[in-house]
């Protein structure tokens, strides 16, 4: 349950899809880097918040107690601190494996893909974070998805909001990980939640409710460093300092048209320290004037300042920033697009077909054959000794073949090959 075969359209699509994405990586300067699929179990544990039970634990073996990876982050944490790398630019693509409840048809399993970007080392505030943002902006347009809005926030803004709103910092985290809810449920939902479960006052839920409905770009920034209660925060101040630096940048790389500064982003996992952010596809209008729904996250990251000093015997930290495509839904939305559209997708890359039109002629088509893989090119033949020419053409044909070589009595006569292109039937000999 919630695994999958892939058929080889589906493998030719997500091969297209993450080609994309790699390529893109590799325009920002990453390395690739590969981590085991089995981490210690310790080193997983305590990282995801509540998520954590979703970790796919194994059965003791020979005295460690190990887990199927959760996700590409605390490996490469555990990864800088083990080789104590300060500084690095890696991409990384690789299945996690998630004990959750699948919903396929979204493209919720609990064996997938994800496609990772990180920078880690010092440098000056929001720079890298910057780059990320610019990474997911480049990849949705590329990959022409329809419209998006990526939704930018910073845990020190949430924390500080809390602070003010009389949540004791014990609760924080909790409280984080409800008002992450929003996007999914109503303010209401997520009040009660606050209430009855993690155990907020009435009065604190009412507080929170007045800034985490709130969205905008800098014109928002500034309204909340003026914010009374919140300038008074320090966490609150360096926070939204931060997020002005960010939006200058951005204003730079000429993307914030697709950026929107959105208090009600938290982003469940524990380990995020600074800025974070989530792309999300929009549905087009439904009716004049509604606003387009969201159709779900596709991307998502933000900063981990203290995760690899959690690894590290001497707690030295590296800050981190970093972002995953989430690339199982957008392969669902193109794999929906393409049985829409009813467009055949090529599943081979063979160039040629060697054909032959009379029979006792396969030795013929093997020394060919043999002389075109050697020249790199890629080709096939039909495994029978006299096939129909007939037959030979309609498997370009359903293949998507271009072109097939003929090599005939006459061409052999000759020293010819026959060149035919199947789609125009037109022939050169060569």
């Amino acid at each position: 349950q919630g695994t999958r075969d892939h058929p080889p359209a589906q493998a030719a699509l997500r091969e297209r899809l993450l080609s994309a994405v790699v390529s893109c990586f590799k325009r920002h300067g990453a390395a690739a880097i590969d981590t085991p699929v089995l981490e210690l179990r310790e080193t997983l544990m305590g990282k995801y918040g509540e998520d954590t039970k979703l970790i796919y634990e194994l059965q003791d073996q020979g005295g460690e107690l190990l887990a199927l990876r959760y996700d590409l982050t605390v490996p490469f944490a555990r990864y800088l601190a083990m080789n104590k790398v300060t500084n690095m630019k890696r991409y990384h693509i690789a299945k996690v494996y998630r004990r959750d409840n699948p919903a396929t048809t979204r493209g919720r399993y609990r064996e997938f893909y994800q496609c990772d970007f990180d920078i880690a080392g010092q440098f000056d505030p929001m720079i890298p974070d910057a780059e990320c943002l610019k990474i997911v902006h480049e990849i949705l347009s590329d990959l022409q998805l329809g419209d998006f809005v990526i939704k930018v926030n910073d845990r020190r803004i949430l924390n500080g909001v809390f602070a003010v709103c009389g949540v004791p910092e014990s609760k924080f985290i909790p409280a984080c990980s409800t008002v992450d809810k929003l996007d999914k449920v109503p303010w209401e939902e997520v009040r009660s939640e606050m209430v009855g479960e993690k155990g907020l006052s009435p009065e604190a839920a009412d507080r929170i409710g007045e800034y985490v409905q709130l969205h905008g770009g800098l014109d928002l920034i500034e309204r909340l460093l003026q914010d009374p209660k919140l300038s008074q925060n320090k966490l609150a101040k360096e926070g939204l300092g931060d997020m002005k630096l960010l939006f200058e940048y951005l204003t730079l790389f000429g993307i914030t048209g697709k950026i929107s500064f959105d208090l009600s982003l938290a982003r469940g996992l524990d380990y995020y320290t600074g800025v974070i952010f989530e792309a999300v596809l929009l549905q087009q209008e439904k009716e004049h004037g509604e606003e387009p729904a969201s159709v779900g996250s596709v991307a998502g990251g933000g900063r981990y300042d203290g995760l690899v000093g959690m690894f590290d015997p001497k707690g030295r930290k590296v800050p981190c920033v970093g972002v995953s495509i989430g690339i199982e839904r957008i392969f669902s939305i193109l794999e929906q697009r393409l049985e829409a559209s009813g467009e055949k997708l090529r599943t081979t890359e063979t160039q040629v077909l060697v054909a032959t039109p009379q029979k006792h002629l396969l030795a013929a088509r093997l020394k060919l054959i043999s002389e075109l893989w050697d020249a790199g090119i890629k080709a096939e033949m039909l495994y029978k000794k006299d096939p129909k020419l007939l037959k030979q053409l309609q498997y370009c044909e359903d293949r998507g073949i271009p072109l097939a070589a003929i090599v005939g009595e006459q061409e052999l006569a000759d020293r010819v090959v026959k060149l035919r292109d199947v789609a125009t039937r037109e022939e050169v000999r060569m």
